[in-house]
């Protein structure tokens, strides 16, 4: 599968925002890149230049790209509530973003490594797709034969995240999807309603 494998601290800097988690080098230049990137006589962003900056760092923040985050979109628009909440609680619930957040990989990208190389298991079962829809209930965990990854173990002993969703037992490397997140125990700083704004054009 495609995906960016670029400069992460030009990407955070374009975004304003370190959506890679910190970075000394985003801190030393908290300006957008490029040659006019402090100048104070940047143009002005049209609204729907505001709309698709939005779009693009949710792209970015969870690795997603356009067919995806477009599909995933008008699921969210099908299902009843709010659009915006939706789409978030539906990406949340991606095998690559639960395997982040259960501390199993350090960031998104080793997430999905990991499950490529098919060390997750859902259900017991081996899963090789990050982008597979877990279900609330459902079971995630590090596969037997690569509990002794160093990887693994590196990234849960470094774990401090806890979120009201998740279930997570440290000692059987097993976390549970209890439910859905609520919009305000999401952190990622995206205003979504700007992204549901952006595709009802």
């Amino acid at each position: 599968m495609a995906r960016y494998i670029g400069p992460k601290t030009k990407i955070a800097r374009k975004f304003r925002d370190p959506i890679y988690g910190p970075d000394k080098y985003f801190e030393k230049k908290n300006y957008p890149p490029g040659m006019h990137g402090q100048s104070k006589r940047r143009s002005k962003a049209s609204e729907y230049g505001i709309q698709l900056m939005e779009k693009q760092k949710a792209k970015y923040t969870y690795g997603i790209l356009e067919r995806q985050f477009k599909n995933t979109f008008q699921k969210a628009a099908r299902k009843g509530g709010k659009t915006g909440e939706v789409l978030l609680q539906l990406i949340e619930a991606r095998l690559d973003n639960l395997v982040f957040r259960f501390g199993i990989a350090p960031t998104r990208n080793g997430a999905r490594q990991l499950i490529t190389h098919r060390h997750i298991t859902v259900n017991g079962k081996v899963v090789n797709i990050p982008s597979y829809e877990v279900r609330p209930g459902d079971i995630i965990a590090v596969r037997e034969r690569s509990k002794s990854l160093e990887v693994v173990l590196n990234s849960v002993a470094s774990r401090s995240n806890q979120y009201p969703w998740l279930e997570w037992d440290v000692n059987m490397l097993t976390g549970k999807f209890m439910n859905y997140p609520e919009r305000e125990q999401i952190p990622e700083t995206i205003k979504e309603q700007l992204i549901v704004e952006l595709y009802s054009k």
